[in-house]
């Protein structure tokens, strides 16, 4: 801790006295990918650091625009300027140029650029720690600084493209791969995956796909590899939703199916999906599941029975009472 802090106050000050840097900008050094799925069009940022939420300071983006991450000595008006340059229509390199060429600390910058159609710039500082540097490709760039070796970007591209499968998967291929070539030369703290549409509905809510974050664990890769599986199994729990508006029992449940095989703890789930088959007629098929919940957390129990006022719960008094008369003779 003693030499990042000396390094700071060393690096902090210019040959005229002045300061370089704020005290907001941070030392997030750090690997980072972003990268565009070219055949849906997907675009996003994942990082990895020794230093806390890096997400949060590192990764910026937007639909229909591109995406951003800034780190080393982090610069966090890059994030807004640099899509701000994108929506004037500024092809990657020349925003990655303006924004150096404005920043008396571009030294000790690290920044890469990708615009909604894969086009990608990025930069090292001359006095960034070593091992860093960058790899600009269509589709993705991948950065380092203060790595154990100079190993770890090259080994990063290589996963990148080499890896099959959705964008965020892919993306954490990369940062695994970093990791397996020594990383950060101070190990790991937090992680981040972020991803979005390739193109703008006009709601943000929308937009954004994937917003993934540890922010303090000793084996971060590994927490957020375990988020990732379970932001899919969520995604088959909402396809399963849909495909019951739409009436489509089948679909719904090889849905609702694929979520509790990815998530087989999660009570939510099988609640769910019991409450799903209940509503459609088909209770003998969801009281073995509400047997499970129930054995498990009495509070679902509770919960049960205040459903239909809601509207979430239709069925009739008969078939509620079978409902809650499952595992009463474990209960006793």
């Amino acid at each position: 801790m003693k030499t990042i802090l000396l390094l700071f106050l060393v690096i902090a000050v210019n040959l005229h006295g002045q300061s370089v840097f704020k005290q907001s900008e941070q030392l997030v050094s750090t690997y980072s990918i972003v990268a565009r799925d070219s055949v849906t069009g997907e675009i996003g940022v994942a990082v990895q650091s020794h230093w806390f939420n890096v997400g949060a300071i590192v990764s910026w983006g937007e639909a229909g625009v591109g995406v951003v991450a800034t780190q080393s000595f982090v610069n966090p008006a890059f994030g807004i300027k640099g899509l701000d340059l994108l929506k004037q229509g500024k092809t990657p390199q020349q925003v990655v140029d303006e924004l150096i060429a404005g920043d008396e600390g571009r030294d000790f910058r690290q920044l890469a650029v990708l615009d909604k159609d894969g086009n990608t710039a990025s930069y090292t500082g001359s006095k960034c720690v070593d091992a860093a540097g960058n790899i600009a490709g269509k589709n993705y760039s991948v950065q380092a600084n203060l790595m154990l070796s100079e190993k770890v970007w090259p080994a990063m591209e290589i996963a990148f493209t080499q890896t099959t499968g959705p964008l965020a998967e892919r993306m954490l291929a990369a940062l695994e791969a970093a990791q397996q070539m020594g990383g950060d030369i101070r190990g790991m703290q937090s992680a981040s995956i972020m991803v979005w549409k390739g193109n703008s509905t006009g709601k943000p809510w929308e937009d954004k796909l994937m917003d993934l974050r540890v922010e303090d664990n000793p084996a971060p890769l590994e927490e957020l590899k375990r988020l990732l599986t379970v932001h899919r199994a969520y995604e088959h729990m909402n396809a399963g939703d849909v495909a019951v508006e739409k009436n489509d029992m089948t679909l719904a449940m090889n849905e609702y199916n694929a979520a509790m095989e990815m998530f087989p703890d999660n009570l939510e789930m099988k609640f769910w999906t019991a409450v799903t088959l209940a509503n459609n007629n088909r209770l003998d098929e969801a009281l073995p599941l509400f047997n499970i919940v129930f054995a498990t957390d009495k509070n679902w129990k509770t919960l049960a029975p205040r459903l239909p006022k809601s509207g979430l719960l239709n069925v009739t008094e008969e078939e509620m009472k079978k409902i809650m008369s499952v595992g009463e003779k474990n209960e006793h």
